[in-house]
């Protein structure tokens, strides 16, 4: 426990923290934004000294690395002036994924492994060079060898980091595209099924298989020695 000393050397020990002073700190602390005052009041569902509590905390925050602050009336903790060029370097951006991003990793997901131009099929449009490089710059898709037909293209899979992002333990834990609708997450009459694997694409790949297989039953059966009897 740390103690102070004033001039005296009277040993000052910090005192404990009332249940209501350690949820508004709390409660400024988790903020991604400024609260004012009332917003706290019905967060800790009292009025009782919360400005003079708020004014106390901000006193005792006022020495430390993070400071208590009050802009426009509204409460938020804030790295102390005098260290903010230690934050400097990091500074980062949040920026939002596109809808193609977006389609186009859900694509991944549920069809993995998947080549550029399987994608676009399910999607049914074409995208920008770009919409793959952001996912692969996030490190949530990675290559994944070729696929054995012309041209050889490149295949794409999750990596463990999207699973440990999304915090998802193994791709088989997702939801279905049924599970998705029954909890209202999605409008099934307003999205194309086969972004999630269930439409069109994995029909038509099945019936290719089976197409394969009879396309030259005729030419087999010609080719099959004849046996005397």
């Amino acid at each position: 426990m740390q103690k102070d000393k004033n001039d005296n050397n009277i040993i000052n020990f910090p005192k404990k923290k009332s249940r209501i002073e350690r949820e508004i700190e709390a409660i400024i602390f988790a903020a991604d934004e400024p609260l004012d005052e009332d917003t706290i009041i019905k967060r800790v569902g009292t009025t009782k000294n919360i400005k003079n509590i708020l004014l106390k905390i901000q006193e005792e925050y006022s020495s430390r690395g993070i400071n208590l602050v009050c802009i426009s009336n509204k409460w938020i903790f804030r790295t102390a002036t005098d260290l903010s060029e230690l934050m400097s370097l990091q500074k980062s951006t949040q920026k939002k994924l596109s809808r193609a991003s977006i389609e186009t990793l859900s694509i991944i997901v549920y069809h993995q492994p998947v080549t550029r131009s399987e994608i676009e099929n399910i999607r049914g449009v074409a995208f920008a060079s770009n919409t793959l490089e952001v996912l692969l710059e996030l490190d949530w898709i990675k290559p994944s060898g070729r696929k054995d037909v012309p041209g050889k293209p490149i295949q794409y899979v999750t990596t463990e980091n999207f699973l440990n992002h999304f915090n998802i333990q193994k791709l088989s834990d997702l939801p279905t595209i049924d599970e998705l609708s029954s909890a209202g997450l999605i409008d099934t009459s307003s999205v194309d099924s086969s972004i999630f694997g269930t439409g069109k694409f994995f029909k038509e790949q099945e019936k290719e298989k089976k197409d394969n297989i009879y396309s030259n039953i005729d030419e087999v059966i010609k080719e099959t020695p004849k046996t005397d009897e």
